[in-house]
């Protein structure tokens, strides 16, 4: 099946029980066993049916062995961090968001797993950051908010090489879009609160992983942590990601209209975006992605000047969170990266002038309309 048929009939997308195509919510905390050991489910924490219909259909919107919803972004990233152990080392992307940088430097130091921040669009400062005791290479792309790509297949051969994972936050990108275990990765995470949801009403995380050995150890780190998405969320999930195609087609060709206004605009200093040509790292992107998506983040030079964007946009709404079907706006600086020291900000290029966009839905030229009255 193709990917937009996937979306609609992949994992358990009918109920054999009763012919309903919209998989039933299933509240029930315990099941009846037939037996000791003689079950289909045993208890909700472990496993619950309308649970397993979303994970079934992340697994085959991302081409892995399993998937596992969990009850946010940052449980599915912690989750995930708890395959490793005490006097690890992790590689990770350097301009990740800003609770991925809080957990990995807040949380994990606690538990003596040290963590390196390179630019991993740059295979040498990679492969320079290597130790005897580094377990995994950590990769946003695109990178939030700067929009910075990594190249998926050179990190992973570089990963296999040194008997390493690879692990691939792709929440920017979508599955529709990118599918990073088809470029050798072998764990991706999501915060399925954002495009996958898609309508700033549930809060969820998603890992798919690409073996069986995987499968396992993250079913009992799931299992046993508890952190599990509910079933009420699961079928929101599910409904939401029905529609995941088309509202990012409609979505990309918006945000290409929305950067070309922003990059023409004299009051704006500099845009990010990875479908421009001269965007570092386009031709990458484009190889492994089908689309550029709907992130932009543009700089119009100073907090002043954006706290003034910031008052007069109107239909652009100021709040985290991206991916909906409403727009949204942020000043990264202040909101999504205020956990990351301001002097590492400022090395990064996440300025004090720096706002990011998150393209919904409207009519595109309402959008750029409003971006206009603001910026004027």
């Amino acid at each position: 099946m193709r990917k937009k048929t996937v979306m609609i009939h992949g994992g358990i997308s009918v109920d054999k029980a009763t012919g309903a195509v919209s998989i039933p919510i299933s509240h029930a905390s315990t099941f009846k066993q037939d037996g000791i050991g003689n079950f289909k489910y045993e208890y909700a924490r472990t496993g619950n049916p309308t649970r397993e219909a979303l994970e079934q259909l992340v697994r085959d919107l991302e081409g892995g062995v399993a998937g596992f919803a969990f009850g946010s972004g940052m449980a599915a990233i912690s989750s995930v961090m708890q395959l490793f152990s005490s006097g690890d080392h992790i590689i990770a992307t350097d301009d990740v968001y800003g609770g991925t940088f809080r957990y990995m430097t807040k949380v994990m130091s606690k538990y003596k797993i040290d963590v390196t921040f390179v630019d991993t669009s740059d295979k040498d400062k990679v492969i320079a950051s290597i130790q005897p005791n580094t377990k995994a290479i950590y990769i946003e792309t695109p990178t939030n908010p700067l929009l910075k790509i990594t190249d998926i297949k050179a990190i992973a051969a570089i990963a296999k090489e040194n008997g390493l994972l690879t692990i691939v936050d792709n929440t920017f990108a979508t599955p529709y879009w990118q599918n990073p275990i088809a470029h050798g990765a072998d764990i991706v995470v999501h915060s399925a609160t954002k495009y996958l949801g898609g309508h700033s009403d549930v809060v969820a995380g998603i890992v798919v992983v690409n073996s069986e050995k995987l499968k396992e150890d993250i079913h009992f780190i799931q299992n046993s942590v508890g952190a599990i998405l509910g079933p009420q969320d699961s079928w929101l999930l599910i409904r939401g990601i029905k529609t995941l195609a088309i509202r990012m087609e409609e979505i990309e060709q918006s945000s290409s209209k929305i950067a070309e206004f922003l990059q023409s605009h004299p009051k704006v200093q500099k845009v990010y975006y990875p479908g421009f040509t001269n965007h570092p790292g386009h031709d990458i992107h484009k190889h492994q992605s089908n689309g550029f998506g709907g992130m932009i983040s543009f700089d119009i030079g100073s907090s002043e000047l954006a706290d003034q964007l910031l008052a007069k946009t109107e239909l652009f709404t100021l709040a985290e969170s991206l991916g909906a079907v409403e727009s949204l706006i942020s000043l990264p600086a202040r909101m999504t990266h205020a956990s990351i020291p301001k002097e590492r900000r400022e090395e990064l290029g996440i300025t004090e002038g720096l706002l990011r966009i998150s393209v919904g839905l409207e009519d595109v030229d309402d959008l750029i309309e409003d971006l206009s009255n603001a910026l004027q």
